[in-house]
């Protein structure tokens, strides 16, 4: 029973730690980044953000975000299976905060936007407006992506009692 209990505790560490981590990662877009882009001309903020968006597909970034999400199926499974324990709930509003509120957000609403920019022409008008577009709806989702992530890791990581 130790081992079991070993796993599960090192499980939710690692998706406590990851979930920490990807807000990290969110949170500089939202703090600075992409602050930094709009104050370029329109070109070369595409022309950068599609640059950010090919090389932030790399084993270490995506095996993070990826992994975190792996974590927390098991730990939302664990956690249905298992209700009566001290701090499930705290595992499955987490994990389910993330799954949602980071996964589900980036697929369902930065990711298009990132395919969207990826086909831009930088130096048309029509690359300009989108651009704009692309700085305030990208932008809003990737707060709302940074909260959920952060507010994943704290409550994982109350879990961990």
């Amino acid at each position: 029973m130790a081992t079991v209990h070993n796993l599960r505790f090192s499980l939710i560490l690692f998706a406590a730690i990851g979930c920490g981590l990807i807000a990290g990662v969110f949170f500089a877009f939202s703090a600075f980044v992409m602050s930094a882009l709009a104050r370029l001309q329109p070109s070369q903020g595409i022309a950068a953000m599609q640059a950010i968006n090919i090389t932030v597909i790399n084993p270490l970034f995506m095996g993070a975000f990826m992994g975190t999400a792996a974590a927390c199926i098991f730990l939302v499974v664990s956690s249905l299976l298992k209700w009566h324990q001290l701090g499930d709930s705290y595992l499955l509003v987490g994990s389910v905060l993330y799954l949602v509120g980071t996964v589900l957000v980036t697929i369902a609403f930065n990711v298009p936007l990132n395919d969207a920019l990826a086909i831009a022409k930088p130096d048309s008008p029509e690359g300009a407006a989108l651009w704009a577009r692309y700085l305030t709806d990208w932008t809003f989702w990737n707060h709302v992506r940074t909260i959920a992530a952060l507010a994943a890791a704290v409550l994982l990581t109350i879990a961990l009692h």
